[in-house]
């Protein structure tokens, strides 16, 4: 298990964690929270070694195995899954010794190694690559493209799935949904229920913590606690404290108020002064409570807009897409969609079909290929760029990101452009004191995230064009973003992989896919199910293509056949006739054989998994009954452990036994 104990964490000057003792036991999964600045990340670097505690103790087991996400950008020319397949460090390090081995001709060393690289699960790492990199939402025509082939966003999603690649005890995740969209988010979400180990994850989207952990570990004012549950039981708890501890405190200060009158009343009678002194000496001896002091929550609204055009804009006959090397890409046609004045649009849909396009167009940002945006009089856009450096000045400040909107903006908005009222305004979004001098360039991505807000509420939009606003906010960002939408009275239109602020913000939807965009009748739940359906249907296109290319084979063979039939006489058969007729029996056994071969891997693998299946579900019986007896708490422990391992192995063997039964059907149909 991992235990902190009165561990003290600094930066700087700054003390992050003071005091801090906590256990995480194998095989929980917990969620790290806490604003930004509060210290997640200086923790996460006490968890893999890069920091060490300033004081206390601090205890990870040494045999374990870590496994987390790098966060630098990849830069190699390898293809996506040798990059993946060489996050699995066991098989590298294995592989390095076999071919030692083979250049040395050491006959014991080659058996051992190939003995070990079986063993670690060399017969099918190419197939468990290819499946983490498919799931985070690659193409299979993508698989053995270049990493540096990808953008940076695609090259995040190889990092991670390299980290799920490597067999760990502990895997440590820092802001993962960031450049995931919402299918390959529910894909990982399923991912990471199943997986077996220890798991630490940052993330400030409620609802994959809700999915994927038990307890919460929270900073706040450097001291760090532990909560059982999930994010939303977490809330609970703590709202739950934060009333105990306010009433415990006003009951406290009663008390001492009433002592604190009868020493005044009667210190000064002799009468009085032995009971007097008592009630001093109780006062000293009381252990204060302490005043909740809960952070002042972070808010914001947007100015009511000046006028509200309706429609808002027109989409006739457009269509989408960029321009490379003066030649234009379409990825999305046909689009005739209005934009009216109070709605609310959620734009959904997979990454790299057209979402950001669709936005960054209707933003001016790039032209449309064809067809035509006609824009209502008197819009008024503010936009949020997935990347906020696309609206930013990395060597300016906040205050001159301000000076010079408003003076692009000039009069008329409603507010002074003076720099005192502008540095006040900056400090409404937390921009307090030297921040408003320091480059943007320095700041934290939730800092520019709120820049780049503030700007937006300046301009008094009655359109929001918001792409991926909440990556890098915290939770109080994020809720205090939704508070500021629902308010909102002009348009918005949303793309965003947080379906809590999907669910809170939109009220209907655009699905953008397959070249075009269309309504979306449903809601979030409804587009979850449609991810899962859409899977199912791409695993039916790759089945029949499969079978297509088998019905080829079978083409070929029988057209040869028949030219060897064609070469013999009619009637009595010739030697000719009879050795065209050895030639078809033995293609027709070549053709069963072929198709024997296809299948028999996988029944064996088939009657393995029912084989395991069987066993797991007669010790799974066993240990609960075994936990029906009374038995002391590191046995309870224990036996819970290996319950809950041989749930989650019986969980995957299932999926994996539905997978081979569909192949076997379908190469049975063939």
């Amino acid at each position: 298990m991992i235990t902190l104990r009165n561990v003290v964490l600094r930066r700087s000057a700054k003390v992050l964690l003071d005091q801090a003792s906590v256990t995480i036991n194998p095989g929980e999964k917990a969620g790290l929270v806490g604003r930004n600045g509060a210290g997640k990340s200086t923790l996460f670097a006490l968890f893999n070694g890069t920091l060490h505690e300033d004081g206390g103790d601090f205890h990870r087991p040494a045999a374990w195995r870590m496994a987390e996400v790098a966060q630098n950008m990849p830069e190699t020319t390898e293809s996506a899954t040798d990059f993946v397949l060489s996050g699995d460090t066991r098989l590298t390090e294995l592989r390095a010794v076999l071919a030692q081995a083979e250049a040395s001709g050491d006959g014991m060393a080659i058996a051992h190694a190939y003995t070990d690289l079986a063993d670690a699960g060399e017969h099918d790492a190419v197939p468990r690559a290819q499946a983490l990199i498919l799931g985070l939402g690659f193409k299979t025509s993508e698989l053995d493209l270049p990493v540096n082939s990808f953008s940076g966003g695609w090259r995040m999603r190889l990092q991670l799935a390299r980290a799920l690649m490597c067999p760990s005890d502990l895997l440590l995740l820092d802001e993962p949904t960031n450049h995931l969209d919402l299918d390959a988010l529910v894909w990982l979400e399923a991912w990471l229920r199943r997986y077996a180990g220890t798991m630490i994850v940052i993330s400030h989207d409620r609802e994959f913590l809700d999915a994927v952990t038990s307890v919460t570990l929270h900073i706040d004012s450097a001291r760090l606690t532990r909560y059982g549950g999930n994010y939303s039981a977490f809330e609970t708890l703590r709202s739950q404290q934060m009333e105990l501890q306010q009433s415990a405190f006003a009951k406290q200060q009663d008390k001492i108020a009433h002592l604190q009158k009868f020493i005044d009343r009667f210190k000064a009678k002799a009468s009085k002064a032995k009971q007097a002194q008592s009630r001093v000496k109780a006062l000293e001896r009381m252990e204060k409570i302490a005043p909740l002091l809960a952070d002042a929550e972070f808010t914001f609204e947007f100015k009511e807009p000046a006028n509200l055009p309706n429609p808002m804009l027109a989409i006739s006959d457009a269509a989408f897409g960029y321009t490379v090397d003066d030649v234009p890409k379409t990825i999305v046609s046909g689009v005739n969609r209005s934009v009216l004045a109070g709605q609310r649009i959620g734009i959904l849909g997979a990454n790299g079909q057209g979402k950001s396009t669709l936005v960054k167009t209707i933003a001016g940002d790039i032209p449309a290929i064809a067809g035509k945006i006609t824009q209502g009089k008197g819009l008024r856009i503010g936009y949020f760029a997935q990347q906020e450096l696309d609206v930013l000045r990395p060597q300016d400040t906040p205050l001159e990101h301000m000076i010079r909107l408003a003076r692009e903006l000039g009069p008329g908005f409603g507010e002074s452009g003076r720099e005192q009222d502008l540095r006040s305004y900056l400090g409404s979004f937390n921009f307090s004191g030297d921040m408003v001098k320091q480059a943007v360039g320095t700041m934290s991505g939730g800092e520019k995230a709120r820049l780049v807000l503030a700007m937006m509420v300046w301009q008094r939009p009655n359109l929001l064009l918001l792409d991926e606003p909440t990556n890098h906010l915290d939770l109080a960002t994020r809720e205090a973003l939704s508070v500021a939408l629902n308010e909102f009275e002009g348009t918005v239109m949303l793309v965003s992989h947080d379906r809590s602020l999907l669910r809170s913000v939109c009220d209907e939807f655009w699905l953008v896919g397959r070249g075009v965009v269309s309504p979306f009748d449903g809601d979030v739940d409804d587009y979850q199910r449609y991810l899962l359906d859409e899977a199912k249907r791409l695993r039916e296109v790759a089945r029949s293509e499969q079978r297509e290319s088998s019905r080829v084979v079978e083409k070929t063979t029988e057209s040869i056949a028949q030219n060897v039939q064609s070469t013999g006489a009619t009637g009595s058969k010739t030697p000719e006739t009879r050795s065209a007729s050895r030639d078809q029996r033995k293609m027709d056994a070549q053709v069963r054989q072929q198709h024997s071969e296809r299948v028999r891997p996988l029944r064996r693998e088939l009657e393995a998994c029912e084989r395991r299946m069987q066993q797991l579900q007669a010790d799974k019986s066993a240990l609960e009954a075994r936990l029906t007896q009374s038995l002391p708490a590191p046995e309870i422990a224990d036996t819970g452990r290996r319950l809950k391992a041989a749930s989650d192995e019986l969980q995957t063997l299932e999926d994996r036994w539905l997978v081979l039964s569909e192949q076997i059907e379908g190469a049975t149909a063939d």
